[in-house]
């Protein structure tokens, strides 16, 4: 199959979407098919991905007014261009939002099928960033999703929440994890050393640090007697959270073996935001060894069972997640259990696999419309 993955977010973006759309791309070079990616061009100075599986065509960009880190596509001709040159058979969208949307309308001016993968709480974030908008976020997503051909939800919660909404002929399909680079074996002792040189048990966050991850929740946490929490990640929240979380310790941006390497040297993993379609990072922590914190809200609610590879908590409520902390601090056989238990929860989840899921959906889309036009 020829194929453009038209994407928000690619490499060297750090976020869900990007990593998702990667694993896509590299999945369908592996089984003999031809992707090409369309993505917003990079900020000035950051270097597109060099391990690019397949050509990348950049549009061009401007960031996100008070998000930087966020690429905006401008209107570009190179999309219409790609998807006519690459002879393509299917375009996936993936979390069409600007760049998708006109990818959307691209792909049925051409009369090419289209696949629209769900990420983001449009909803959820119209909340956290206005204080409403919600109505009108989802007003925007059936009408973006409803023009496709299937709508891909990464999670049971999220399925529900678009059938609730209204919006048509959807499919689950889930993310996979690397369990060959997230593993319990690239723990180090040396960092662990660094960052808690008193032998505090070291709880981690890692993501993106805005305000719809909510990670000021670990405040509490932070005032445990023996616990030290490390914070993985960047974004527009990092000043105010240096002040929110005493002692706690930032990192930054990791990625590659070297955030395999931190996940690894943690003892108990924490997400605490409310809005995650997916949480692909629990994912990671779990394939880690780690005991997992994370609101019994959307995509953990899939990942996390509670009692056996970690904790469910209330979203929003520092109190439950300080307390769950707590619990896992003083309990190091409920560590071990909790963090074995998810490793073998995973172990099954790989991107392959998942990779191969999606390209029967693919399979299943075209053959609905060449049924479509022999009818």
């Amino acid at each position: 199959m020829r194929v453009v993955i038209v994407t928000e977010s690619f490499p060297p973006d750090v976020n869900g979407v990007a990593h998702c759309a990667l694993q896509t791309a590299r999945h369908l070079v592996d089984r003999g098919h031809a992707p090409v990616v369309v993505a917003p061009a990079p900020a000035p100075g950051n270097k597109p991905d060099a391990d690019a599986p397949c050509p990348v065509v950049h549009v061009p960009s401007l960031p996100l007014p008070g998000y930087p880190q966020v690429r905006v596509a401008l209107p570009s001709r190179r999309l219409a261009a790609t998807l006519i040159e690459h002879r393509a058979d299917v375009v996936h969208l993936a979390s069409p939002f600007v760049l998708g949307v006109r990818g959307m309308a691209v792909a049925a001016r051409l009369g090419i099928p289209a696949v629209a993968v769900y990420q983001t709480d449009l909803a959820g974030y119209a909340r956290t960033y206005m204080g409403a908008g919600e109505a009108a976020a989802w007003r925007r997503i059936r009408s973006v999703h409803g023009a496709a051909d299937l709508t891909l939800a990464p999670s049971s919660a999220a399925l529900c929440d678009l059938e609730t909404h209204g919006v048509p002929r959807v499919a689950l399909w889930p993310r996979g994890v690397d369990t060959e680079r997230f593993r319990p074996d690239r723990r180090d002792e040396a960092l662990r050393r660094e960052l808690a040189p008193n032998g505090e048990l070291i709880v981690g966050y890692v993501g993106r640090l805005a305000p719809e991850k909510q990670v000021e929740l670990l405040a509490g946490a932070c005032g445990l007697e023996g616990v030290r929490v490390v914070i993985v990640g960047d974004g527009p929240s990092r000043p105010g959270l240096e002040q929110a979380l005493p002692g706690a310790v930032f990192l930054g941006r990791r990625t590659g073996d070297d955030l395999a390497r931190v996940f690894a040297s943690l003892d108990a993993f924490v997400h605490t935001g409310p809005f995650e379609t997916f949480c692909q990072t629990v994912q990671e922590a779990m394939a880690s060894g780690l005991p997992v914190v994370a609101p019994a809200a959307g995509g953990p609610l899939d990942l996390v069972a509670h009692g056996r590879t970690g904790l469910l908590v209330p979203p929003r409520d520092a109190s439950a997640v300080r307390d769950a902390v707590r619990a896992l601090a003083a309990d190091a056989g409920l560590r071990a259990a909790f963090g074995t238990a998810g490793r073998a929860t995973v172990e099954g989840r790989t991107w392959a696999a998942v990779g191969d899921q999606l390209i029967g959906h693919y399979a299943n889309v075209l053959a609905g419309r060449r049924t479509a036009v022999a009818a």
